[in-house]
């Protein structure tokens, strides 16, 4: 069987145009972390988030190709999906912003592989950094689910460019 497709025609609207569109698909907000070289904890704000496969238990986001700390989730091999709660918008700007340490004053345990699982979240998983694949302007990271835990709560939304609680 051939998968042989003619490729895409040019789109017929700007990235401006095409971010407001996207903007209309309300997506859940997740703080991904992991540890720095040196010693130290890293995390960032991402609501490119979706499940992949149940057996095995595959989960996949993606970051763009020009991010900072793209080498730091390339070359670690875990990293822990916190799936924030409606009471934590103020954790989903935190981590999005640039500070020096994003994790001060910040409540967390840590994971089985030391990372950090940050409180209060709805769910989490801790990911065994499986395969990367380079799409378009971003890497897209499929993440092997080797623990989960899940505390049922609202959601915090992302939709229209502004974070919504249930």
């Amino acid at each position: 069987m051939s998968t042989d497709f003619p490729g895409a025609m040019s789109p017929e609207f700007d990235s401006s145009h095409f971010r407001r569109a996207l903007s209309q698909f309300a997506t859940g907000v997740t703080v991904i972390t992991t540890r720095l070289p040196n010693g130290r904890f890293f995390g960032m704000t991402a609501s490119s988030f979706n499940s992949v496969s149940l057996t095995p238990p595959l989960v996949l986001w993606s970051l763009a190709q020009g991010a900072g700390s793209l080498p730091l989730f390339t070359g670690n091999s875990h990293y822990v999906i916190n799936v924030l709660s409606a009471g934590q918008a103020e954790l989903a700007e935190r981590f999005a912003r640039r500070m020096d340490d994003r994790f001060d004053g910040v409540d967390y345990e840590l994971s089985r592989t030391g990372l950090p699982i940050l409180k209060g979240v709805a769910a989490w998983f801790e990911c065994h950094n499986r395969s990367r694949y380079p799409e378009g302007d971003h890497v897209i990271f499929v993440g092997e689910v080797e623990r989960c835990e899940v505390q049922p709560q609202p959601p915090l939304v992302f939709h229209g460019g502004r974070f919504l609680s249930p």
